[in-house]
Formats: structure tokens, C-alpha cells, sequence
């Protein structure tokens, strides 16, 4: 406080520094980073990335008017759209499939041979003539009914597969659905769906999130202006949070490390622990500054006294950032760096940059209203009311109480170990049931087998042998088909299957004329070798691509199934454990590997929630208690902390899956993370509890009374501030996610409230630690304003780092001081 100016320069000179890797910053989802490095499904889609690939859309073209697609209009508006899409940026050339490209093929038998040809040839069948040729063409196709033409002959799908490292979403989205949007008309409709389809829509939403924040920050500081009615009390929030902001977004942008959009959430929730540091701290001043009359000097004072509850409530929340990084996945790790510094710069920001504010600005001109009791009928009737709270936690009342909350505590247990892991809807819960991409993805599993696959890989163990090609080898053959076989007729049978034995035993069947009873294929490596040359001719390994590679060594079995709710995935992926068990993993030539694929991949995402959830959230705990016995040097102190805010864990997955949220990685993040920043409040509370204590000749009731209406009126505000700033997240968000987010965190700051304001004290009345009466807490500062009055401009009161006996205890204010610590005398039997 001495060197104000210095140290002013200081902030300034950082946040510049920051400020400058602003530009480097970049919202932008790496789809392998989302998925975790240690599960086996990952490895196995690493491995062969292009069986089954997640990247890849699906545009359905459907006729509305109940025709078939056997028409010029029709099949031109495919042909099309098939080559636009193909001039996507990222898009693989060699993986796009619709019934206009080569890729789509029929075989028949000729007198001179076998001869294959593409459905469609170099142009869109026009005349009826050729419009009946082709559709001769795709009955010859086994392939092309069903996977590509709907049952009914009333739709028609294209398949586009990205390459990551050259995908732009966003780029890649606003083409393709710019051409969706295009080929709309009065007699088609066209859907897209996919993966890359949904982040594409996570990416158009953005511009709406951040018009969405600038509604939650304007809300929150009309609150601030509303409340305080001066400089001081709104200036320093909104500076000291959008300066943790420059740093904390700055040095993601010096590091160059991308942000995950969807998480975007978790920033609003750390401006919302800022403005609550904030608001307690400016509280606090406005008690010592209507007794010193000096900003320098109560500055200097509130620092000293609240330097350590903020340090311990800031460490709560760098914990509950940084603890995620131990789930495997690369994404969280780069989001708990990038949240877990901004997090840190709350520290210097909170308590250091703050003071200087409160030392430099205009000082209050209305603090006897925001001190005083009875300055207002609102303050009145708000002390009133915290008081009447206060009075449900000691005496008589508390019994009650404590039932009340032992009931509703096992109620919220219970419920909350009923949450499923997982999706809970078809389509994407990203999205709200009715957007356009849930849409899309409902009628095309309407029509295909749908959009979501598991694959069941068969490794050759000779890749690089062209003499034994494996997935021409008769065991192979016959491993591909026993795997159909027993899927098909096992629990959960997929809508459709399909392997490169499917093309080999339909060119053995072309062999002998055409008739069905043969495609079974004689079960020796000359047939299955004469059957894989018979379906190759005429064109490319190539042609294949999404059953077996170019080499013709590793293949797939491909399983196809309605939907990817949890319990689809969990029944489609015990089958498939049950059938690689039977045919084996281990064969001569090949490994079977399970598995890869959109619903293996979402499995594998679900493992680590599993995995880690109560590992994360134990080792949370443990270093909260940890730093919080060491702040108030008594183990039960960090226990009295936690059991709120594990009450308000619990509460918060009760009231998620009641409201049908699955925990998933996403929310598991946020949920994390809600543990460690709801503690803050219980420091606060508690800390000012043992101040009262002392100031109250250890009366445990005038105590809680005098906390609740000082530093609980700062958590009441706080807490209400931000639920009306957030609040509007559910109703103005076009993501599913971000509604569910923002209900997610409103809801973490509702009961943290209650929890603190109801439980805390309650424990604390119901156990009387010993703690509290201890005059030799870390959590605090001893502060002797006895030698300064407002009256006189008396000598500087003095904050000092170990109090003495003679001295009032943690951060205590002289009784004396307006709107300080509550005595008997001090209060009317209203309060």
C-alpha cells in the first residue's frame, strides 16, 4: 500500500503482456483430443481410423410427396450434391459414397465373364429408358439397397468422410449445410447428421454464447449498481474479473493451446468466484471503512483480514480445476491448464489488485446504508430475514432442522446414485430434442440403419505381406460371417450388418449363374481368393474402403444400430463382448479387435467418467481437507466444510437426474469443478464465525447471528446476483448443453447457499468445536481498531499476522465499530 503506484504499473504491464496473446487465442475442438489415450476402443480406432470413422456426415435426400427417387429431379439433385460436398475443405476424396459415385457398384454375369460396373455412370440417367436401367442396376446391388437407397425407395443418403488434421469444422459446416439448406425444396427434404455436423452447429451457436454472456455480465453488474450505489462497489469487480480474464485467455494465447467451445460455460463460472471474492471483500471494507474513515488505511486493514479466507477460498477452486487433468483425456488437460492459471490470477487479482482499487477509488459515500441495519426498510427487512435463518440453526429450532436435513440429505443420496452415465437421448443432447440435427438424425435411423456403428476389426498379424493376403484368407471368410451370424442372433441384434465376405459371397454366387444357393463360399483359400478377385473386377481395394484396406490385409465386420442412448450401447457392446469370446481374439493370421466405431468411441468417453468420477471428486475432498485442517489448524474444521458441500454434490446429480442430464464427460467437468468453488462460501461463514465467537464472549448463538447478518448477507447477494445472471442461459441457449450448464450452475449456486447459510451453522451449533475459540488460526488476521475512531482521524490501526491474547481474535473488528461485530447490546429483539 505503500507503493500503490508501483504496484499499479505492475498490473498494468502484465495485463498488457496478456492482452497481446489475445489474438493467438482460438475456440476449436480436436476430436481425438476428446477421447481418452488409454482405452482400449481408442487404441483400436487409432490403429484404423478409417473403419467406422466418427468424422464422417450423412445428407439423406428424401421426397416428400411419397415418390421414390427413381426420377431425373431426384437423382440430379444427388449427383450434385454429391460433387459440391466433395469440394469441402478437410473432405476425403477417396471416402465419399452416394449412388452416383463409382464407389456404388452392381455385378453381373455376362457371357463373356463376370462384368461390374457404377450404378450411375458418367451422367444422371434423364430419359425413362435410362432411368429404368438404373434402377435394373441397384436391384443387381445388394449393397446399394438398403445402405444406400431406403426400403421404401423414397430416400437416398451420401456418406463424407474428413481427414482431422486438415477438418475446419466450422469452414466444413457452413458448406455443407449451405448446400443442405440449397437442395431443400417443395418436393425434398434433406437432412444432415454426423459428427462433424453436430461441432459444426456448436460452432455456428458461438456468436449466440457470447451475445448470451454479454446479457449475463450486463445483468450482473445492473445487480452490483442496484445494490451498492457507488464507484467503489461496482468498479472493482467488473475490473479486477475482466483482468483475471485478460490473463487467464492470454496466456492460452500464448501458449497457443485451443479452447474446447463447449466448455466455455466453466470461464462464466469462474467470473462469477470473482465477483463473489469481490463482493465479500468490498463488504468487509465497508464495515472498517466506517470506522477508520481512511480508504488507504481500510484497504491496507481489509487486506490483512481477509487476505487468508480468500487465499483458502481461491486454492478451494484452483483444486477443483487442476484435479480433472488426471482423467486421460488431452482436452481436459489443456482446459484445466487454461482454467486452472485464470483460476490462480484470482489470487493477485482478488486480494492485491483489489486493495489498490479500494485505496484509489472515490471511497463510499453510502456506507452507513450498507453497514447499518436499519438504514432502509430493505436492509431491515434483509437482516430480518437472515436472522430468522440464523435462528433455525441453534437452539430449540436446530433439532428440527437437522431432521429436516438428514431426510432431505438420504433423499438426495439416494437419488443421486441413480444418475446414468452417458447419452439419455437419441441424436446429441448438445442440442435441444427438437433441433435441426436431432431431426436429422431421427429420420435417417428411420430409414437406414442409421448413423451409428461398432466395428469388430480383424488385424492381419503379415500387414505387409502381399502373398497371404489376410482378408481373402477362408478362416477369415468364415470368422466375418460366424460374427454376423451371432450378433444377428444374439440379445441385442443390430439393423443391419455388413463385411467384405457379404461382396465376396455375391460374386461367388454371380459365379454360378446367379442363384442364391450359392453364395455360401467353399470353405478353402482357393474359392474365398477366386471370390475376392471375382468382386474387385473392374475396379479398386479402393471401392471397399469402409470393409476392408487397400491391401487387402485388415478388415471389419460393420454393425449398425436405432439410436445411441446409453442402454443401446451398453446392450450392443455385450453382445459383441459375448461373440469375439466365441470366435476367439487369437487366430493364426489376425487378432480380433473390439472394437471401434461411433458407439465404442462414446463407450470409452462413459469409461472415464466411471473410472474417475469419485476419484476426482475423493482426491478433491482430500486436498480440501487438507488445506482447510491447515488453515484452522483442526481436522474437524475441513470435515465441517465438506459436508456441505458434498450435501450440495449430491443435491446438484439428485436434481440432474431428475431433470434427465446424463453425467458425461462435459458435466462431470462442470460438476468437478462446482465442489471446489461451493466451498468458498463455508470459508467465508466460518471464518467470520470464529471472529463472532470472540467478539460475542462465546455465546454460539449471538455468533451465527452476527455472521449470517454480515458476511451471510454478502453470500446471500452474491449467490442471487448470479443466479439472475445466469438464469438466462436456459432460456435464450440454442445448445442443449450450455442451458443445462447454466440450470447446472445455478443450481450449484442455490445450494450452496442454503447449505452454507443452514447446514454450516448448524453443525457448527450441534458440535461447538473447539477450534472456533482458538486465537492462533492461519484463516485469519487479529485487528486492533481500538486506537482509531472516526471521530478524531486518530493514529492508523494496525493489521498484524499473530495476534497476541490481549488482542481480539481472527479478524476481528472492535465492537464499536458501526455495522462490525454484533453484541447483545447491539441487538433488537427483532434480530
Amino acid at each position: 500500500m505503500r507503493h500503490r503506484l508501483g504496484a499499479g504499473l505492475f498490473f498494468v504491464a502484465v495485463t498488457l503482456f496478456f492482452a497481446v496473446g489475445l489474438r493467438n487465442v482460438e475456440l476449436k475442438t480436436i476430436f481425438s483430443d476428446l477421447l481418452p489415450e488409454d482405452d482400449p476402443f481408442v487404441q483400436v480406432y487409432k490403429d484404423h481410423p478409417g473403419f467406422g470413422s466418427p468424422l464422417t456426415i450423412s445428407v439423406m435426400v428424401k421426397r416428400k410427396d411419397g415418390q421414390d427417387i427413381y426420377n431425373a429431379e431426384t437423382l440430379r439433385k444427388v449427383w450434385n450434391l454429391t460433387r459440391d460436398i466433395d469440394l469441402t475443405l478437410g473432405v476425403d476424396h477417396d471416402k465419399i459414397l452416394s449412388i452416383t459415385t463409382t464407389k456404388a457398384r452392381y455385378a453381373e454375369a455376362t457371357p463373356a465373364g463376370i462384368e461390374s460396373q457404377p450404378l450411375m455412370g458418367d451422367h444422371v440417367p434423364q430419359t425413362g429408358d435410362e432411368i429404368a436401367e438404373f434402377r435394373r442396376r441397384v436391384d443387381k446391388a445388394p449393397g446399394a439397397r438398403g445402405f444406400l437407397i431406403s426400403k421404401d425407395h423414397t430416400a437416398t443418403i451420401i456418406e463424407a468422410t474428413f481427414i482431422e488434421r486438415i477438418l475446419d469444422y466450422g469452414a466444413a459446416f457452413r458448406h455443407v449445410q449451405k448446400l443442405v439448406e440449397l437442395a431443400r425444396d417443395e418436393h425434398h427434404n434433406v437432412y444432415l447428421a454426423g459428427q462433424p455436423a453436430l461441432t459444426g452447429w456448436v460452432y455456428q451457436l458461438e456468436s449466440q454464447m457470447f451475445g448470451i454472456f454479454a446479457v449475463t455480465l450486463g445483468l450482473l453488474v445492473l445487480a452490483l449498481a442496484l445494490y451498492m450505489r457507488n464507484i467503489v462497489g461496482v468498479v472493482t469487480p467488473i475490473v479486477t474479473s475482466l483482468v483475471a480474464a485478460i490473463w487467464g485467455f492470454g496466456l492460452t494465447g500464448w501458449l497457443k493451446s485451443p479452447i474446447e467451445p463447449l466448455l466455455m460455460i466453466v470461464p462464466l463460472l469462474l467470473v462469477a468466484r470473482s465477483f463473489s471474492h469481490c463482493v465479500q471483500f468490498t463488504e468487509r471494507y465497508y464495515e472498517i471503512y466506517a470506522h477508520v474513515r481512511d480508504k488507504v488505511k481500510a484497504a491496507e486493514i481489509t487486506m490483512g483480514c481477509m487476505m487468508a479466507p480468500s487465499v483458502l477460498g481461491i486454492f478451494t477452486d484452483i483444486v477443483g480445476i487442476f484435479v480433472i487433468a488426471i482423467a486421460p483425456i488431452p482436452a481436459m488437460d489443456r482446459f484445466a491448464l487454461f482454467c486452472g492459471w485464470w483460476a490462480v490470477w484470482l489470487i493477485p487479482t482478488g486480494v492485491v489488485l483489489i486493495s489498490l482499487l479500494l485505496a484509489t477509488l472515490p471511497a463510499p459515500r453510502n456506507v452507513e446504508r450498507l453497514v447499518s441495519s436499519r438504514s432502509s426498510a430493505f436492509q431491515r427487512r434483509f437482516q430480518a430475514f437472515l436472522a430468522g435463518i440464523a435462528r433455525l440453526t441453534f437452539g430449540r429450532p436446530a433439532l428440527l432442522t437437522a431432521a429436516v436435513v438428514a431426510v432431505g440429505g438420504i433423499f438426495a443420496v439416494y437419488t443421486a446414485l441413480q444418475i446414468k452415465i452417458g447419452n439419455p437421448v437419441e441424436g446429441s443432447n448438445l442440442l435441444w430434442d427438437d433441433s435441426e440435427y436431432n431431426e436429422a438424425v431421427r429420420q435417417i435411423n428411420k430409414h437406414f440403419p442409421g448413423v451409428n456403428t461398432l466395428e469388430i476389426v480383424l488385424e492381419s498379424r503379415h500387414p505387409d505381406d502381399n502373398t497371404r493376403r489376410t482378408a481373402q484368407q477362408a478362416h477369415t471368410a468364415q470368422t466375418m460371417a460366424m460374427l454376423q451370424v451371432l450378433m444377428e442372433s444374439g440379445d441385442a441384434p443390430p439393423t443391419a450388418t455388413r463385411s467384405y465376405n457379404d461382396y465376396m459371397m455375391g460374386a461367388n454366387s454371380l459365379f454360378q449363374g446367379g442363384n442364391t444357393k450359392w453364395l455360401p463360399i467353399d470353405p478353402d483359400d482357393r474359392h474365398v481368393q477366386g471370390a475376392s478377385r471375382a468382386a474387385l473386377t473392374g475396379g479398386s481395394p479402393k471401392d471397399f474402403s469402409q470393409v476392408v484396406d487397400f491391401q487387402i490385409q485388415n478388415s471389419t465386420v460393420s454393425f449398425w444400430y436405432p439410436d445411441n442412448k446409453q442402454e443401446t450401447v451398453d446392450a450392443a457392446l455385450a453382445a459383441a463382448g459375448r461373440a469375439v469370446a466365441l470366435v476367439g481374439t487369437e487366430h493364426d493370421d489376425f487378432i480380433v479387435r473390439l472394437a471401434t466405431g461411433t458407439i465404442p468411441l462414446q463407450q470409452a468417453m462413459n469409461h472415464v467418467v466411471e473410472r474417475y468420477h469419485w476419484i476426482i471428486i475423493g482426491l478433491l475432498n482430500f486436498m480440501i481437507l487438507l488445506g482447510c485442517s491447515y488453515a484452522y489448524r483442526s481436522l474437524l474444521a475441513g470435515l465441517l466444510l465438506l459436508i456441505p458441500v458434498n450435501l450440495t454434490n449430491f443435491a446438484l446429480q439428485a436434481t440432474m437426474h431428475l431433470l434427465g442430464i446424463g453425467l458425461d464427460i462435459n458435466s462431470l467437468m462442470v460438476a468437478a469443478i462446482g465442489v471446489g468453488v461451493g466451498i468458498d462460501y463455508g470459508i467465508y461463514l466460518l471464518s467470520r464465525i470464529c471472529e463472532e465467537y470472540h467478539a460475542n464472549d462465546g455465546d454460539w448463538g449471538l455468533a451465527i447471528t452476527a455472521s449470517l447478518t454480515t458476511t451471510g448477507k454478502a453470500i446471500m447477494f452474491t449467490a442471487v446476483i448470479m443466479l439472475a445472471g445466469i438464469i438466462p442461459w436456459y432460456f435464450l441457449s440454442g445448445l442443449k448443453f450450455m442451458a443445462d450448464m447454466g440450470l447446472m450452475l445455478a443450481m450449484i449456486m442455490l445450494i450452496n447457499m442454503i447449505m452454507s447459510l443452514v447446514v454450516l451453522p448448524l453443525l457448527v451449533w450441534l458440535l461447538k468445536p473447539s477450534f472456533v475459540g482458538r486465537k492462533d488460526l492461519y484463516i485469519g488476521e487479529g485487528v486492533d481498531l481500538s486506537a482509531y475512531t472516526a471521530a478524531d482521524g486518530g493514529p492508523a490501526a494496525r493489521a498484524q499476522t499473530k495476534p497476541s491474547e490481549s488482542q481480539p481474535a481472527s479478524g476481528q473488528i472492535s465492537r464499536a465499530a458501526p455495522g462490525a461485530s454484533v453484541s447483545r447490546d447491539a441487538m433488537s429483539p427483532a434480530e
